[in-house]
Protein backbone atom coordinates (compact mmCIF):
# COMPACT_ATOMS: atom_id res chain seq x y z
CA UNK A 1 0.00 0.00 0.00
CA UNK A 2 1.21 3.49 -0.82
CA UNK A 3 1.27 6.46 1.54
CA UNK A 4 1.11 8.99 -1.29
CA UNK A 5 -1.84 11.35 -1.26
CA UNK A 6 -1.54 12.62 -4.81
CA UNK A 7 -4.97 13.57 -6.12
CA UNK A 8 -6.55 13.56 -2.66
CA UNK A 9 -8.24 16.57 -1.07
CA UNK A 10 -7.86 17.11 2.67
CA UNK A 11 -9.45 19.61 5.03
CA UNK A 12 -7.62 20.30 8.29
CA UNK A 13 -9.35 21.97 11.24
CA UNK A 14 -7.49 23.58 14.11
CA UNK A 15 -4.43 25.52 12.98
CA UNK A 16 -3.65 28.28 15.47
CA UNK A 17 0.10 28.73 15.10
CA UNK A 18 3.27 26.88 14.13
CA UNK A 19 3.13 24.74 17.27
CA UNK A 20 -0.32 23.34 16.47
CA UNK A 21 -0.61 19.59 15.93
CA UNK A 22 -2.96 20.48 13.08
CA UNK A 23 -0.16 22.45 11.43
CA UNK A 24 2.25 19.52 11.64
CA UNK A 25 -0.32 17.20 10.09
CA UNK A 26 -1.11 19.76 7.40
CA UNK A 27 2.58 19.96 6.47
CA UNK A 28 2.79 16.19 6.28
CA UNK A 29 -0.31 15.91 4.11
CA UNK A 30 1.06 18.61 1.80
CA UNK A 31 4.40 16.81 1.49
CA UNK A 32 2.54 13.61 0.64
CA UNK A 33 0.82 15.37 -2.26
CA UNK A 34 -2.63 16.24 -0.90
CA UNK A 35 -4.53 19.35 -1.93
CA UNK A 36 -5.16 21.24 1.29
CA UNK A 37 -7.96 23.34 2.73
CA UNK A 38 -6.93 24.46 6.21
CA UNK A 39 -9.15 26.28 8.71
CA UNK A 40 -8.55 28.63 11.59
CA UNK A 41 -11.11 29.66 14.19
CA UNK A 42 -11.56 33.41 14.07
CA UNK A 43 -10.20 36.82 13.20
CA UNK A 44 -7.99 36.89 16.30
CA UNK A 45 -6.00 33.95 14.92
CA UNK A 46 -6.26 34.98 11.30
CA UNK A 47 -2.99 36.82 10.75
CA UNK A 48 -0.61 34.13 12.02
CA UNK A 49 -2.69 31.17 10.83
CA UNK A 50 -3.24 32.47 7.31
CA UNK A 51 0.45 33.25 6.84
CA UNK A 52 1.34 29.70 7.85
CA UNK A 53 -1.32 28.07 5.70
CA UNK A 54 -0.53 30.09 2.61
CA UNK A 55 3.17 29.27 2.99
CA UNK A 56 2.27 25.82 1.67
CA UNK A 57 2.03 26.13 -2.13
CA UNK A 58 -1.51 25.44 -3.30
CA UNK A 59 -3.03 25.33 0.19
CA UNK A 60 -6.11 27.47 0.86
CA UNK A 61 -7.14 29.09 4.14
CA UNK A 62 -10.69 29.30 5.48
CA UNK A 63 -12.11 30.73 8.68
CA UNK A 64 -14.54 28.43 10.50
CA UNK A 65 -15.73 28.36 14.09
CA UNK A 66 -16.69 24.71 14.60
CA UNK A 67 -19.14 25.66 17.36
CA UNK A 68 -21.25 27.48 14.76
CA UNK A 69 -23.35 25.24 12.49
CA UNK A 70 -23.90 28.03 9.98
CA UNK A 71 -20.17 28.50 9.54
CA UNK A 72 -19.66 24.75 9.10
CA UNK A 73 -22.40 24.61 6.47
CA UNK A 74 -20.93 27.60 4.64
CA UNK A 75 -17.43 26.14 4.70
CA UNK A 76 -18.42 22.79 3.24
CA UNK A 77 -20.46 24.57 0.60
CA UNK A 78 -17.26 26.36 -0.43
CA UNK A 79 -15.30 23.09 -0.36
CA UNK A 80 -17.89 21.38 -2.53
CA UNK A 81 -17.74 24.24 -5.03
CA UNK A 82 -13.95 24.43 -4.97
CA UNK A 83 -12.93 20.74 -4.87
CA UNK A 84 -16.13 18.75 -5.56
CA UNK A 85 -14.91 15.77 -3.51
CA UNK A 86 -13.17 15.32 -0.18
CA UNK A 87 -10.95 12.42 0.86
CA UNK A 88 -9.45 13.36 4.22
CA UNK A 89 -10.74 15.31 7.23
CA UNK A 90 -8.45 16.16 10.15
CA UNK A 91 -10.16 17.39 13.33
CA UNK A 92 -7.54 18.83 15.67
CA UNK A 93 -9.69 21.13 17.79
CA UNK A 94 -9.84 21.41 21.57
CA UNK A 95 -11.01 24.18 23.87
CA UNK A 96 -12.16 24.74 27.41
CA UNK A 97 -12.61 28.03 29.29
CA UNK A 98 -9.30 28.89 30.98
CA UNK A 99 -10.77 28.87 34.50
CA UNK A 100 -11.98 25.30 33.99
CA UNK A 101 -8.40 24.09 33.52
CA UNK A 102 -7.38 25.12 37.03
CA UNK A 103 -8.10 23.48 40.34
CA UNK A 104 -9.80 20.11 40.76
CA UNK A 105 -11.81 18.34 38.09
CA UNK A 106 -14.59 17.98 40.66
CA UNK A 107 -15.08 21.74 40.50
CA UNK A 108 -15.77 21.78 36.75
CA UNK A 109 -18.89 23.82 36.09
CA UNK A 110 -21.79 22.55 34.05
CA UNK A 111 -21.37 25.39 31.54
CA UNK A 112 -17.62 24.88 31.28
CA UNK A 113 -18.11 21.16 30.66
CA UNK A 114 -20.75 21.92 28.04
CA UNK A 115 -18.52 24.37 26.19
CA UNK A 116 -15.53 22.00 26.27
CA UNK A 117 -17.55 19.11 24.88
CA UNK A 118 -19.33 21.22 22.31
CA UNK A 119 -16.10 22.58 20.83
CA UNK A 120 -13.78 19.63 21.43
CA UNK A 121 -16.11 16.66 20.93
CA UNK A 122 -19.44 17.47 19.32
CA UNK A 123 -17.71 19.47 16.59
CA UNK A 124 -16.22 16.21 15.30
CA UNK A 125 -19.74 14.91 14.69
CA UNK A 126 -20.80 18.20 13.11
CA UNK A 127 -17.92 18.40 10.63
CA UNK A 128 -18.09 14.67 9.87
CA UNK A 129 -21.79 14.97 9.01
CA UNK A 130 -20.99 17.85 6.66
CA UNK A 131 -18.01 16.04 5.11
CA UNK A 132 -19.62 12.64 4.52
CA UNK A 133 -21.58 13.63 1.37
CA UNK A 134 -18.34 14.88 -0.21
CA UNK A 135 -16.53 11.60 0.50
CA UNK A 136 -18.10 9.82 -2.45
CA UNK A 137 -15.03 7.63 -2.94
CA UNK A 138 -14.65 6.78 0.73
CA UNK A 139 -12.20 8.61 2.93
CA UNK A 140 -10.38 9.03 6.20
CA UNK A 141 -11.48 11.08 9.23
CA UNK A 142 -8.82 11.72 11.86
CA UNK A 143 -9.27 13.36 15.25
CA UNK A 144 -7.18 13.91 18.36
CA UNK A 145 -8.12 12.28 21.61
CA UNK A 146 -7.10 11.33 25.09
CA UNK A 147 -8.78 8.00 25.87
CA UNK A 148 -11.96 8.85 23.97
CA UNK A 149 -14.00 6.72 21.62
CA UNK A 150 -14.59 7.22 17.91
CA UNK A 151 -16.24 3.86 17.50
CA UNK A 152 -19.83 5.01 16.98
CA UNK A 153 -18.81 7.20 14.06
CA UNK A 154 -16.61 4.44 12.65
CA UNK A 155 -19.56 2.04 12.69
CA UNK A 156 -22.01 4.49 11.16
CA UNK A 157 -19.67 5.61 8.38
CA UNK A 158 -18.08 2.22 7.65
CA UNK A 159 -20.86 1.34 5.20
CA UNK A 160 -19.71 4.35 3.15
CA UNK A 161 -16.12 3.11 3.20
CA UNK A 162 -15.18 6.05 5.43
CA UNK A 163 -12.68 5.26 8.16
CA UNK A 164 -12.63 7.10 11.50
CA UNK A 165 -9.57 6.97 13.72
CA UNK A 166 -8.12 9.10 16.49
CA UNK A 167 -4.60 10.07 17.48
CA UNK A 168 -3.82 10.20 21.19
CA UNK A 169 -0.67 12.30 21.40
CA UNK A 170 1.61 12.75 24.37
CA UNK A 171 1.94 16.21 25.92
CA UNK A 172 3.09 18.80 23.37
CA UNK A 173 3.60 22.53 23.88
CA UNK A 174 0.70 23.73 21.77
CA UNK A 175 -1.27 26.94 22.23
CA UNK A 176 -4.05 25.01 23.97
CA UNK A 177 -1.58 23.33 26.34
CA UNK A 178 -0.42 26.68 27.74
CA UNK A 179 -3.60 26.98 29.77
CA UNK A 180 -3.13 23.67 31.57
CA UNK A 181 -1.82 24.13 35.10
CA UNK A 182 1.33 22.09 35.79
CA UNK A 183 1.89 21.24 32.13
CA UNK A 184 5.68 21.39 32.50
CA UNK A 185 5.55 18.85 35.33
CA UNK A 186 3.31 16.68 33.18
CA UNK A 187 5.88 16.67 30.37
CA UNK A 188 8.70 15.86 32.80
CA UNK A 189 6.79 12.94 34.31
CA UNK A 190 5.80 11.69 30.87
CA UNK A 191 9.41 11.61 29.68
CA UNK A 192 10.54 9.81 32.81
CA UNK A 193 7.90 7.07 32.58
CA UNK A 194 7.65 6.55 28.82
CA UNK A 195 9.58 3.53 27.46
CA UNK A 196 11.38 5.78 24.97
CA UNK A 197 12.40 8.09 27.83
CA UNK A 198 11.35 11.27 26.07
CA UNK A 199 8.37 13.35 25.00
CA UNK A 200 6.83 12.94 21.58
CA UNK A 201 7.78 15.37 18.81
CA UNK A 202 4.93 17.15 17.03
CA UNK A 203 6.30 15.92 13.69
CA UNK A 204 5.80 12.32 14.82
CA UNK A 205 2.12 13.08 15.30
CA UNK A 206 2.08 14.69 11.87
CA UNK A 207 3.58 11.57 10.28
CA UNK A 208 0.92 9.41 11.94
CA UNK A 209 -1.74 11.70 10.50
CA UNK A 210 -0.32 11.12 7.01
CA UNK A 211 -0.37 7.35 7.58
CA UNK A 212 -4.01 7.40 8.68
CA UNK A 213 -4.96 9.57 5.73
CA UNK A 214 -3.35 7.26 3.19
CA UNK A 215 -4.27 3.87 1.74
CA UNK A 216 -1.53 2.36 3.90
CA UNK A 217 -4.11 2.40 6.72
CA UNK A 218 -7.05 1.23 4.59
CA UNK A 219 -7.89 -1.65 6.97
CA UNK A 220 -7.87 0.47 10.12
CA UNK A 221 -10.97 2.14 11.57
CA UNK A 222 -12.41 2.84 15.00
CA UNK A 223 -8.94 2.89 16.54
CA UNK A 224 -7.09 5.20 18.88
CA UNK A 225 -3.46 5.38 17.79
CA UNK A 226 -1.18 6.36 20.67
CA UNK A 227 1.73 8.54 19.64
CA UNK A 228 3.21 9.08 23.09
CA UNK A 229 6.58 7.30 23.17
CA UNK A 230 4.83 4.30 24.75
CA UNK A 231 3.56 6.13 27.84
CA UNK A 232 0.08 4.60 27.57
CA UNK A 233 1.37 1.04 28.13
CA UNK A 234 2.85 1.93 31.52
CA UNK A 235 -0.38 2.67 33.38
CA UNK A 236 -0.62 5.48 35.93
Amino acid sequence: MSSTLEGRVAVVFGVANKRSIAWSIAQGLHNAGAKLAVTYQNQRLEEEARDLILSLPGAEAFMCDVSNDNEIEALFGKLKERYDKLHVLVHSVAFAPADELKGEFLDTTREGFRVAHDVSVYSLIAVSRAAAPLMEDGGSIITMTYYCAVRYLAYDLGKRRIRVNAISAGPIKTLAARGIAGFGDMQKSHAERAPLQRNVDVNEVGATGVFLASDASSGITGEVIHVDCGYNIMGF
